[in-house]
């Protein structure tokens, strides 16, 4: 496997190695929903690409609670690797996967069950109920997909494999392309269509990544002594997990609330929001990704207990994140309308003019999210997930609050939804750093 040891050698240039291929993965996982949008905008119009958009906000709130639940356990499987405890490592693997695929049957019955009440809590206009129920339906068959690619690349990344998930990824994506364009414009099928490309692309990469890890990796063939739900091995993943689920919950949720609200400015506003969100998450997407390998170094440090190490980590990570976050606020804000075009026809003036204000707001602040997900990640790592949470509170209350406060009034209007943003992320990265610095000063006192 293409390991990487991130309790040895080069700081900065290991973290990198590590970073880039989850950069890529996920940017190629982003690819199954826009793609959707893209064609779905270009072909089937503003109440499809709405429909699709705003399907991709529920999406990423239910299956948030699965990667939440695969980040937390992931952390624990880097702490034992980095402690090199095998036996404990295969226990806490064994009852992480029952655990969350119970989890992953729950949330696909609920859905199925809920579909439309949940779509009258996100105030879904008429317009766009009937494409937006028809895309649900379908893409909800993808949850356990979800599951399975997820835990098995939470399982190689802990390990500092992050190179497997990114192949499997990669080749999905492409299926994802070719069945799109195929089912949509030669099959007349419109955002089932879309939904079922999506579908398929998605079990092809959970299930061939799972295929690969047993076949590939020795230790997840669980010795008999170690298939056990031993009190303590469930406390601690149910507790990272648990906290972990909840903080990428609560986050979803937020963006989930946010979305009820955008809804109820009319279909332009969507399919504005829709666009620009795609092009949002694309951009800081490798900050996520990069927090994510931040996470595992640290982790791994922290069960190899190398605390200067660890010092070493967070100072060259912090100088990567500004880095990254200039080039990628300065190309969103100059290319905001280009960026754009590639999701909405040019005739479509209203919905460029409310995209274009989302990008150039929320685009020039890139560096506060960089700053959250490092914390997170950094948090996380030392078995704090607890404060992972606080901080997504502090950031999507916020958020929640002043976009419902602010929009009302004429003269701010949806402006006041994509200003909430930026307030919420730095009043949680002064939140967290300022906590962090009591934390190790605390710690510092009792070594002392």
């Amino acid at each position: 496997m293409a390991q990487i040891n991130l309790s040895e050698g080069p700081i900065t240039k290991n973290m990198l190695r590590f970073a880039f291929p989850m950069i890529c993965g996920n940017m190629l996982q982003q690819l199954y929903n826009v793609v959707d949008t893209l064609i779905v905008g270009k072909y089937l119009g503003t109440n499809a690409l709405a429909a699709v958009g705003s399907s991709y906000t529920l999406m990423t709130f239910l299956t948030s609670i699965l990667l939440g639940m695969c980040m937390g356990s992931g952390a624990m499987f880097s702490i034992r690797y980095g402690e090199k405890n095998h036996d404990r490592l295969q226990e806490d693997l064994y009852v992480s996967f029952f655990l969350i695929a119970s989890l992953a049957v729950v949330i696909n019955a609920f859905v199925f069950l809920f579909l439309d009440p949940i779509m009258a809590l996100l105030s879904v206009p008429a317009d766009t109920y009937a494409l937006m129920r028809e895309y649900l339906w379908m893409i909800f068959f993808g949850i356990g997909a979800t599951f399975f690619y997820n835990y098995f690349a939470a399982v190689l990344r802990a390990l500092g494999n992050s190179l497997v998930p990114l192949v499997f990824l990669g080749i999905s994506a492409v299926i994802n392309i070719v069945l799109d364009l195929y089912f949509i414009l030669s099959c007349g099928w419109g955002v089932s269509g879309a939904a079922f490309a999506t579908i398929l692309a998605q079990w092809f990469s959970g299930v061939g990544i799972a295929v690969y890890c047993i076949w590939k990796c020795p230790f997840m063939r669980i010795a008999k002594q170690n298939r056990r739900f031993s009190r303590i091995t469930l406390k601690e993943i149910t507790n990272a997990s648990f906290l972990t689920c909840l903080q990428q919950s609560v986050m979803n949720l937020g963006i989930l609330m946010v979305q009820g609200l955008v809804n109820s400015f009319g279909s332009t506003v969507m399919a504005a929001f829709a666009a620009a969100v795609k092009i949002d998450a694309f951009a800081y997407m490798p900050l996520q990704d990069f927090g994510n390998a931040f996470s595992t170094f640290i982790a791994q440090n922290y069960g190899a207990k190398k605390q200067e190490r660890i010092r070493q980590g967070i100072r060259s990570a912090a100088g990567c994140v500004v880095l990254f976050s200039l080039i990628v606020s300065t190309l969103v804000v100059v290319f905001a309308r280009p960026l754009l075009l590639l999701f909405i026809k040019p005739e479509e003036t209203q919905v460029l003019a409310v995209g274009m204000s989302y990008l150039r707001i929320v685009g020039i602040f890139y560096f506060g999210i960089g700053t959250l997900f490092m914390l997170y990640g950094l948090y996380r790592a030392i078995n704090r997930p607890g404060m992972s949470l606080v901080l997504t509170v502090i950031s999507l209350g916020t958020r929640v609050a002043l976009a419902y406060l602010l929009s009302p009034y004429p003269a701010i209007g949806v402006d006041g939804i994509w200003w909430a943003i930026p307030i919420g992320w730095f009043l949680a990265d002064a939140t967290g750093i300022i906590y962090y610095i009591h934390y190790t000063k605390r710690k510092n006192e009792r070594l002392a």
